[in-house]
């Protein structure tokens, strides 16, 4: 404690004074990082990490700040050598309470923020989802890119597990078949948070929607709304008000459950258990 509390102070240039202990999610211990002048930062930090983890998510932040659709946590110092602590240190957000507008400045928000756009599917560095490490690299076609960036890799990682049912592969390979029709009609790449379930959305005050931890990439849309739904169901009126800045092309209800095999795929990489049998479920939705 005492080393990343010195590691701290000198890369903020101001003394810690104290390291509390708060939730931070599956993968990172965090803690509030109380700084002489009264002022609180948040850290987050793991041993066990993918190199460059915290540069990434560094870097995913300041690419969704950039359009100004949502408010992001500044990154006030990170530590990505293996020679010392490793951490992410970001500015404390204050809790709010949820008001009825927060649904729709998260909507309103969203679409800003997807419709800012990336230059390709993908990206120039490899995607780092907690001890994960995925390719990323960029494609201009969705459907070739989700299969290659995503699915196939992700599977592969939780067969290596033991955590996909039997079968799974052989079915995920018919999925992959398929998508080009599945897929739907062709959209530009959009600027995705990339892990957007409710834990990642923040309340603040004045009920105002903040974003926290990252995995962004240039991708499809509809991906971050599946996941919000998956994992903390979006409120009507945060879809309503996201289809009223940026349409949804038609069919995307049908789509839901194609998205949310990545994650899904993730978590039984990660964690085992019954989610690989979760995405053998969401599959046979499209391939039986």
């Amino acid at each position: 404690m005492s080393t990343l509390r010195e590691a701290l102070s000198q890369a903020l240039g101001r003394e810690v004074q104290s390291l509390r202990r708060v939730a931070g999610g599956d993968l990172n211990d965090a803690y509030t990082a109380q700084l002489t002048g009264g002022a609180a930062v948040f850290v987050k930090t793991a041993a066990d990490a993918a190199p460059h983890a915290y540069t990434r998510e560094a870097e995913g932040l300041a690419w969704l700040s950039e359009p100004g659709a949502l408010a992001v946590a500044k990154v006030m110092a990170v530590a990505d050598e293996p020679a010392g602590p490793r951490f992410l240190a970001l500015e404390w957000v204050d809790r709010g309470e949820r008001t009825a507008e927060t649904d729709e400045l998260l909507g309103r928000g969203l679409a800003a923020l997807h419709a800012a756009g990336a230059p390709s599917f993908g990206g120039t560095d490899d995607l780092v989802l907690g001890p994960l490490t995925l390719p990323n690299g960029a494609m201009d076609r969705w459907p070739e890119f989700y299969a290659t960036r995503r699915l196939l890799p992700l599977a592969r990682l939780a067969a290596d597990r033991g955590a996909l049912p039997p079968g799974g592969l052989e079915l995920l390979d018919r999925l992959v078949d398929r998508l080009d029709d599945l897929c739907g009609p062709g959209e530009p790449p959009a600027r995705l948070h990339g892990d957007l379930w409710s834990g990642n959305v923040l309340t603040g005050a004045g009920g105002r929607p903040w974003l926290i931890d990252p995995a962004a990439y240039g991708g499809h849309r509809e991906v971050d709304l599946a996941m919000l739904s998956l994992f903390g169901a979006p409120g009507p009126r945060m879809l309503e008000s996201y289809g009223d800045a940026a349409p949804l092309a038609a069919g995307h209800e049908d789509r839901v459950a194609l998205w949310q095999v990545m994650p899904l795929l993730a978590h039984a990489a990660l964690f085992g258990g019954g989610w690989g049998a979760s995405a053998v479920s969401a599959m046979r939705r499209y391939v039986g």
